[in-house]
């Protein structure tokens, strides 16, 4: 069967999209929610910070298991597995009869999900390899633009119909994406023997450019650390820049957002860049051009250079995000893809759950400005390790 991967593409830019926007929408309200369900006033925060984390947390631990039985049933599958858990896991956060009900959900909802890795990993092994770019750039700006749109879409919709009608339209919209993935996603895979897999250990030792892989798990983690660190200090931040209390919400989800909006208009464009000239050539100006920004954020007087900066920092993610999934593809060897992107997964959520913890420990302890420093000396270790790591492939144009 003649595979149009150009329509996987399509279809599962549309399935990362809602993946990425719920996991976001709940953002806004939250805090609210958990109110709502008798939560202790002086407990909210904390459980508000556990519902998020523990998402991130739990999908980390379990990625590399989603990644091995998609290596031997199909990524197709696994996406459909991971938008059938996330229909019924976020649906059911509409019926949760007190907050510890809200956490188990919220656990479960990492436990299954995996739908984008296992779409990138579907789109890296079906691409042409010179327009693979191009190609998991694309595929890249369904989830940024998914989670640009969710805590926006969320808050209105809260707003019109209600808390637990968000959960339950949330439901709805991931059972479509379950119904596109089911009848239009197309993969030839044959299933493998648990007995025949390979063992990751030995996946691993195929790798000649294992340093190189290691490298690339870091920058996925530095990546969101840098993107999330921001997130528990923001709206003081801004407070001590001298906003009116009136408009620090709306100002402080503009400058999350911003950033993901410079992102989803770069990506296509320089993952097609990175096939031309070398793709580890992008990610190293991607890590430079993002440590140029980070650190003026730690000097900025005004939100609205805050957000400036956060909307140019955005060209860096559009830079790093293709340029990571395309030097895995060409990395990693057919039979264990998944299991290599499902521990890039694995970084990736291990970055959202560290950024916020380290937001918040070195504000406390050093003040708001000091987060941006920290967060802009672990792009230069990152820096320094992709530069020893590239240091033979700069004199070609491309990872072969």
């Amino acid at each position: 069967m003649k595979i149009n991967w150009k329509r996987n593409l399509y279809i599962s830019w549309i399935g990362c999209f809602f993946t990425g926007a719920s996991f976001s929408l709940v953002m806004p309200f939250i805090p609210l929610y958990i109110e709502e369900l008798g939560a202790p006033v002086s407990q909210i925060n904390l459980f508000a910070g556990l519902s998020i984390s523990i998402t991130a947390l739990a999908s980390a631990l379990v990625a590399p298991i989603w990644g091995s039985l998609a290596d031997r049933k199909g990524r197709r599958l696994m996406m459909i597995r991971a938008a059938a858990g996330m229909t019924v896991t976020m649906g059911a956060l509409a019926f949760v009869p007190n907050v510890y009900w809200l956490l188990f959900m919220r656990f479960l909802t990492g436990v299954l999900s995996g739908y984008i890795p296992n779409a990138t990993a579907l789109i890296a092994s079906q691409a042409p390899r010179e327009k693979s770019g191009w190609a998991l750039g694309t595929l890249a700006t369904g989830a940024i633009a998914g989670n640009l749109i969710g805590p926006l879409m969320g808050g209105l919709l809260a707003e019109w119909l209600g808390m637990k009608n968000v959960f339950i339209i949330t439901g709805i919209i991931l059972s479509m994406t379950l119904l596109l993935t089911i009848f239009f996603v197309k993969e030839n895979f044959e299933s493998v023997p648990k007995a025949d897999v390979i063992p990751v250990k030995e996946i691993f030792t195929k790798i000649d450019r294992r340093g190189i892989l290691v490298g690339l798990f870091f920058t996925t983690l530095i990546l969101q650390l840098g993107m999330t660190s921001i997130s528990p200090i923001l709206t003081l931040y801004i407070r001590d820049l001298g906003i009116s209390t009136g408009n620090i919400l709306f100002v402080s989800g503009l400058i999350v957002s911003v950033s993901g909006v410079s992102a989803l208009l770069t990506s296509p464009f320089l993952g097609r860049l990175g096939d031309k000239i070398g793709n580890h050539k992008i990610l190293l100006l991607g890590l430079v051009f993002s440590f140029l920004c980070f650190v003026p954020m730690g000097f900025v007087t005004a939100p609205w250079q805050l957000g400036v900066l956060r909307f140019l920092l955005g060209f860096s993610t559009g830079a790093l995000m293709p340029s990571i999934n395309t030097l895995i593809s060409k990395i990693a060897p057919p039979e264990g893809v998944s299991r290599i992107f499902s521990y890039n997964q694995m970084f990736n959520s291990f970055g959202q759950v560290l950024g916020p913890m380290v937001g918040s420990g070195v504000a406390q302890g050093f003040g708001y400005p000091a987060v941006f420093f920290v967060t802009s000396a672990f792009v230069v270790f990152n820096l320094l390790i992709s530069l020893f790591n590239f240091r033979f492939d700069l004199r070609k144009s491309s990872i072969d």
